[in-house]
């Protein structure tokens, strides 16, 4: 199992060489969902899954929200980094549904200030299994959030739900550099062990 998590990497460089039919990818994706753990079994997460033209429309949608929002001096690079996130073969839109938090929330007023961040761990929960097991057929993936500055755009384009909140967006594709080593922080900064 740590060797699986051991390839979830961040990759940028996207390509469209992906051997996994486009109904194999998705299945996979709705079965790493629907498969991660929620409060309650509360089942909060949603997606939409974007393959070719939808996965370049909603990066062009991107594109278009952030041109004015970004210095002039920045515009290209910021252009080039979107640009790579369409390279590949698809995107998920990664969403909670408010209407579930909110269900939650008045049928358990004791833990209502919670289920907020408790749906927001189930999310987190299922955008690493996705991306894991897309790693572990070889498919390159990366964690992007332009939310909310798409949010109305999205919900126009795809007939989202109003319940549903956008959380992440994340593009896939065939891995077209190698990924760099990973390094760690001490891990002094980040554990303690008591017994």
């Amino acid at each position: 199992m740590l060797e699986l998590l051991k390839k979830r990497r961040t990759q940028y460089a996207l390509g469209r060489n992906v051997t996994l039919a486009e109904n194999a990818i998705d299945q996979l994706i709705r079965d790493g969902i629907r498969n991660s753990p929620s409060p309650f079994n509360s089942q909060s997460s949603r997606a939409i899954i974007l393959f070719g033209e939808e996965s370049q429309k909603f990066w062009n949608l991107v594109k278009d929200e952030v041109r004015p929002l970004v210095a002039p001096e920045m515009l290209e690079g910021s252009m080039t980094k979107i640009s790579s996130f369409s390279a590949g073969i698809g995107t998920v839109l990664f969403f909670e549904d408010q209407q579930t938090v909110r269900d939650l929330q008045a049928e358990w007023p004791i833990f209502a200030d919670q289920f907020p961040d408790w749906s927001e761990h189930s999310g987190g929960m299922a955008q690493y299994v996705v991306w894991t097991l897309l790693a572990n057929h070889n498919i390159g993936a990366s964690l992007q959030h332009y939310n909310p500055i798409v949010d109305a755009k999205v919900a126009a384009a795809w007939d989202v739900p109003s319940s549903w909140r956008l959380r992440a967006q994340m593009p896939f594709g065939s891995n077209e550099q190698p990924l760099p080593e990973k390094t760690f922080i001490p891990d002094e900064l980040r554990f303690r062990t008591h017994r």
